[in-house]
């Protein structure tokens, strides 16, 4: 048991992205914090399995190197990324063309001088749009979209904040966008980076994924996405976060656990998902989530390497389960052994009942290859993988419920990681203002009596 005089300046429940990020601001502000995590292990949805020396996410979303949270979160300057090929390939009927790279030389200026070019050039019956069998129309669309998203990679967050909102799939066919672009290249690239097939998330918060998406590149953390929570659990001081302790209750000035006792605090925030904070706190809003299931496969045959290299698969026509697919070996061969190919895939919204199957049966579409000899190494159904971003969103939602008592999360910002990560440097602003946290508050050291993690 503790003793009952230990006292922590601040403890948070939950060793998730956004508690640990949280935990950087506060000790590096020199406040005594406790992290407490009732699994046996940090990282929460952000989890990697390890099968027979394959990696294997759990929800495993593609990230994007625009932005400046990966940047600048304390404890993750070690964190490197293994990039996809430049935008994505595009499978649509019968056929795989890659679309999204970055605009030509020039940026912004560069794409729509493409496009006054275009405008300008005399139409004759070999440049007639639409007519080349691409996902997104021909030159003339494509010249358009480049010049589209290098303006919204421009564009600064608060003037995209400030636009009308709606569903995203409303705002899309609302924008005068060419049907062909739309249904071929916006809604399958959104379906994918916000984990919501039917896009009725905001349209402010697409719009912040595009200008994500068209500001940088789509990226994995080197060896998995536990390596990233990884990397904050390491760079905290030791005894900062233990592992297998279950937090049953909490007050403005303590935590119970169910198996040490209670631990007395000045403040406590709580970095769990959204369900497991509403537990703790009843009457906290538990957003509406979309389910992701992540189907892992395996095979010595180099065809699907061959057939999309290092690229983000997307479905366009939306043909079976898969929404996208990669051979992750590809884009980080530290996820698989020498000599096998990892190929994962993303099933969003209710997995059909035999969805290995079903998926097999796509994948063999996707990628023009046979599946059956395949090996399934992995099936992980997540639930609540990400919150619903329904409009009207908030995308800054308060993480100071009272003084000495804060929340952070993606449930409290944007479903990103981005988002927890904001999140998280808001609430340990709050908490550090609360205190007054100007100089050093170092009240006792950690209790031997509790697990170190592991």
């Amino acid at each position: 048991m503790l003793e009952p005089a230990y006292q922590v300046d601040v403890v948070v429940v939950g060793a998730g992205v956004a508690g640990l990020a949280a935990a950087h601001r506060l000790t590096s502000a020199g406040v005594t914090t406790a992290v407490l995590e009732a699994a046996p292990e940090v990282g929460g949805r952000m989890s990697t399995e390890t099968v027979d020396g394959f990696r294997l996410d759990r929800v495993g979303r593609p990230l994007t190197t625009s932005g400046t949270e990966l940047r600048t979160a304390p404890g993750l300057e070690p964190l490197a990324l293994r990039q996809f090929a430049p935008g994505v390939l595009l499978h649509r009927d019968r056929r795989t063309h890659r679309a999204g790279a970055p605009a030509p030389v020039g940026g912004a200026r560069g794409a729509l001088h493409a496009v006054r070019a275009l405008a300008s050039a005399p139409r004759g019956p070999v440049a007639v749009p639409g007519r080349t069998g691409t996902p997104v129309g021909g030159a003339w669309d494509q010249a358009r979209l480049n010049a589209a998203l290098a303006r919204i990679a421009a564009t600064p967050v608060d003037r995209l904040l400030a636009r009308p909102e709606q569903a995203a799939a409303d705002a899309l066919a609302a924008r005068g966008i060419p049907a062909r672009t739309v249904d071929g290249f916006l809604r399958p690239l959104l379906a994918a980076l916000l984990c919501d097939p039917e896009l009725t998330t905001s349209s402010r918060a697409a719009d912040l994924a595009l200008r994500a998406f068209a500001g940088g590149r789509l990226s994995v953390p080197a060896g998995g996405a536990a390596a990233l929570p990884e990397l904050l659990a390491g760079a905290l001081p030791p005894g900062t976060v233990r592992t297998g302790v279950r937090v049953t209750s909490v007050s403005t000035t303590s935590v119970t656990t169910a198996e040490h006792g209670v631990l007395r605090c000045r403040a406590v925030l709580l970095a769990t998902d959204a369900r497991a904070a509403a537990e703790l706190l009843p009457g906290l809003r538990v957003p509406d989530f979309h389910p992701v299931t992540v189907v892992h496969h395996t095979t010595d045959d180099p065809g699907p390497a061959l057939a999309t290299g290092a690229s983000l698969l997307l479905d366009a026509d939306r043909g079976g389960p898969v929404a996208h697919t990669a051979v992750l070996s590809e884009v980080d061969p530290g996820r698989a052994p020498a000599g096998r190919a990892l190929i994962s895939s993303t099933v969003l919204g209710t997995p059909p009942e035999d969805v290995d199957s079903a998926v097999r049966t796509h994948l063999a579409r996707l990628y023009g290859t046979p599946t059956n000899r395949w090996e399934t190494l992995a099936v992980h159904h997540t639930p609540d993988a990400v919150p619903a971003m329904r409009p009207a969103y908030d995308p800054h939602r308060p993480v100071r419920l009272l003084a000495g008592l804060y929340v952070c999360g993606d449930h409290r910002d944007t479903g990103t990681l981005q988002g927890a990560l904001h999140s998280a440097t808001r609430a340990a602003t709050a908490v550090l203002t609360d205190l007054g946290a100007t100089t050093s508050m170092h009240l006792a050291d950690p209790p031997a009596s509790m697990p170190r993690a592991a």
